[in-house]
């Protein structure tokens, strides 16, 4: 049998990465609901256009892409050829978006999947950064790069937005007790999802795919039953084993 026979497993990343990690999970046998908690949307601003062009014409000495939304950023504005920085990213799922557009490693990835991880292994240096975010990415990075000589110049790559309720199957599976386990990929999807729930029957285990995730949901009343480690999309799911693995 299947680890996940039998469970229901509510998945609160947008799409279209929501229906990946769905498929993720119906592989081991569980009944996936995809329930965005927030959307993506893209930024078409001055600023970030400028950067950008900057980018391309060499300003910058690094750009850190912090998740693959990011990379689809540069991938949309620029050729491989036309990105002329190293480049930082945070996760396996950001370093191989980066890998299959522009066919090359990025310089840096972390061995924690986290920005604060990005700015402890970040090398010191002198020479600007760009850290393109989205716009409601919490601060920190910049200022872990400026303690070691850099210069790092922010600009909002895309914006969340939330909704004011989850799709009609998934705020009935939760007022039934139908859930078994909810998964959180971001801080903004609690943030969203608590917003948004509804009345909430059971008690569904909270599975967070990090410590900065695992953070927001308990500040925001939730208790989080498992993180995953390492701090990616497949870790998500093994942690969603353990937290509804038999006692």
């Amino acid at each position: 049998m299947k680890p996940l026979a039998g469970r229901t497993v509510l998945v609160t990343r947008p799409r279209p990465e929501a229906d990946a990690l769905a498929r993720l999970l119906e592989r081991r046998g569980a009944t996936a609901i995809v329930a965005p908690a927030i959307e993506i949307v893209p930024v078409r601003s001055a600023a970030l256009t400028r950067a950008l062009g900057e980018l391309a014409e060499g300003a910058f000495a690094w750009v850190t892409v912090t998740s693959p939304r990011t990379v689809d950023v540069l991938a949309e504005h620029l050729s491989p050829r036309g990105l002329r920085a190293k480049v930082a990213a945070v996760g396996d799922g950001t370093a191989e978006r980066f890998r299959a557009w522009s066919r090359r490693d990025p310089d840096l990835v972390p061995k924690s999947f986290t920005t604060a991880a990005l700015g402890r292994a970040f090398p010191r240096g002198s020479g600007r950064v760009l850290t393109p975010r989205a716009d409601v990415a919490p601060e920190g990075l910049e200022d872990a790069l400026a303690r070691k000589g850099w210069s790092p110049t922010r600009v909002d790559a895309y914006r969340t937005r939330m909704p004011r309720s989850l799709p009609p199957e998934a705020r009935t599976a939760l007022r039934s007790g139908g859930v078994d386990a909810v998964t959180f990929t971001s801080a903004s999807t609690v943030r969203g999802f608590v917003r948004a729930m509804g009345a909430v029957r059971g008690n569904p285990r909270v599975v967070c795919i990090g410590p900065v995730t695992a953070r927001e949901a308990r500040e925001h009343g939730l208790r989080v039953h498992a993180v995953a480690n390492p701090h990616s999309v497949h870790g998500l799911v093994d942690a969603v084993e353990r937290a509804l693995a038999p006692r």
